[in-house]
């Protein structure tokens, strides 16, 4: 059953195209991610999602509330992280979630017991009572996740969720969400850089200049990327890359100052190409194809590193909007 429906969903800036003209659905207690570079249209489209932008076309609905006709009830059913900090840092740990907790009319018994099981997940019960100011970019990056799951919400928005957090903190972080979403059936729709992270995807809609260009299971998508990924960086690229083609058949990209090429058998090609080109091998890689291969074979790039981007004002027109509705 669908939770989350878009249909021909466009946004446009002026002369800029956003998004551009998308569907798709997100099955309840589903993890749906999107991948893509900068600008690709990802939190463009989940700012409509969360009715922080209103769409110039098409329509999109969450548990059956459409978007833009009933913001409240949207806003009702969702949880956000955003890529940048909004926690207010002149409050502490306790007071921020507490706040958040009035927001969504949680009673004073369950509060104090969310509170206290989400600062134990993000490993911040020591610091309940700390001021945030006093905090590092990580602490509030754990606290932020802490405060978009403490009302369970049914749709969990995450942008970015876990940049600047070490690995083995985003691993625990993800444990604790799949555990959550599998008990309360929540619904986690997410953005994210990390490609290890996308493997927690159930489906990946990969997006590019407004556009959703492939969308399968990580596992299918992948398959897109014919056998192993091999990378060569030799005395003369180009001329390898020629010979590549006219000796072996093989088409090669040049990234980073590399080759890189798709092929069955990667370890016995290998040999091959070491003995069969005319320069020098400085240095050979073998892997299995990951999906930001797959995002370079559709695109001819790679996905470049977001950073944060100040989501503050729409964050805080949020909350104005939410705090109203609860009056």
């Amino acid at each position: 059953m669908s939770i989350i429906t878009v249909n021909n969903l466009t946004k446009t800036f002026k002369t800029l195209t956003a998004v551009d003209d998308i569907s798709f659905s997100v099955n309840e207690g589903e993890v749906f991610g999107f991948l893509g570079p900068n600008g690709a249209g990802k939190t463009t489209t989940i700012n409509i999602l969360c009715t922080l932008l209103s769409s110039t076309a098409g329509a999109a609905s969450i548990a059956g509330n459409d978007c833009a006709q009933n913001p409240d009830e949207v806003r009702t059913a969702i949880g956000i992280i955003f890529q940048d900090t909004t926690l207010d840092t002149g409050l502490t740990a306790y007071e921020n979630l507490k706040f958040h907790a009035y927001l969504y009319n949680l009673d004073r018994a369950l509060t104090e017991r969310r509170i206290d099981e989400m600062l134990n997940v993000v490993e911040l019960q020591s610091r309940k009572h700390d001021l945030i100011k006093n905090f590092s970019g990580g602490m509030k990056r754990r606290l932020e996740i802490a405060r978009g799951l403490l009302h369970y919400p049914r749709v969990l928005f995450l942008d970015e969720p876990t940049i600047g957090l070490d690995p083995q903190t985003r691993n625990t972080i993800w444990d604790f969400i799949n555990t959550l979403r599998k008990k309360e059936k929540i619904t986690v729709f997410m953005t994210t850089h990390y490609m290890e992270e996308a493997e927690n995807c159930d489906r990946i809609a990969i997006m590019d200049h407004g556009r959703i260009i492939a969308m399968d299971t990580p596992g299918r998508l992948k398959e897109m990327v014919h056998g192993d990924v091999i990378t060569l960086v030799t005395s003369d690229n180009e001329l390898a890359r020629m010979e590549l083609q006219k000796t072996f058949g093989v088409e090669a990209r040049v990234e980073n100052g590399a080759l890189s090429l798709e092929a069955e058998k990667g370890d016995e090609l290998i040999p091959r190409l070491i003995h069969g080109l005319s320069v020098t091998t400085l240095s050979v890689g073998l892997k299995k194809p990951t999906l930001n291969d797959v995002f370079l074979r559709l695109t001819g790039r790679t996905i470049r590193d977001e950073g944060p981007r100040d989501n503050k004002e729409v964050t805080r027109e949020f909350v104005r909007s939410h705090r109203r509705a609860q009056r």
